[in-house]
């Protein structure tokens, strides 16, 4: 059995604009937008799945779809630096943000470690890859990287290597355990083949 799962990166809000850790903030005008207006370009999907963020679930809501809350998709847990810029905890603690940013096991913020969100990643598919048919989810762009990163058995460090751009489809598929990845397909390109 092969397993297809699709991950979709959520749109432009100003916490992305402005390098900033997820603050719950919503999408913006032009996010939502730009969700609308490639709404319907995905295939249809067995299970459709939703990281708790408020960005991800509007992004859910703007491509029409009915998206189940999962909490294994949450984005990477940034503990006390949530809601501040990478320009603000740089200034404050320049030691502890290049230590996050080359240690994959570093956790200065008090939250979760870049290796923490590649385990669960993996744990996440480990389930969804007993499931037939295709899962659609929308989440965060550091969960896509941890699945990428976990997927190709990359080096932790290369987690900081991946760029995963707003509104980009990332597709996995296989079996036995045995992935492959296609990499950023911009949704509404065409090549999604529509709803099926």
């Amino acid at each position: 059995m092969t397993s297809r799962i699709t991950l979709i990166s959520p749109a432009m809000n100003r916490s992305l604009r402005e390098t900033r850790f997820d603050d719950g903030c919503p999408l913006d005008p032009s996010g939502a937008a730009r969700a609308a207006a490639v709404a319907g370009s995905l295939r249809a999907a067995d299970r459709v799945l939703v990281s708790p963020s408020a960005r991800c679930r509007e992004t859910a809501s703007a491509l029409g779809l009915s998206a189940v809350v999962e909490p294994e998709l949450a984005a990477l847990d940034m503990g006390r630096w949530r809601g501040l810029t990478l320009d603000e905890v740089m200034g404050r603690e320049p030691d502890a943000v290049m230590g996050w940013l080359t240690d994959p096991d570093a956790v200065p913020h008090g939250g979760e470690s870049v290796r923490g969100l590649c385990e669960r990643a993996v744990r996440w598919l480990e389930v969804a890859g007993g499931s037939e048919g295709r899962t659609l989810a929308v989440v965060e762009q550091e969960f896509v990287r941890a699945v990428v990163v976990s997927v190709l058995g990359a080096p932790g460090a290369a987690f900081w290597r991946l760029d995963v751009a707003p509104l980009t489809a990332t597709e996995v598929s296989g079996r036995g355990g045995r992935w492959n990845v296609r990499l950023g397909r911009e949704l509404g390109d065409g090549s999604g083949g529509g709803q099926r």
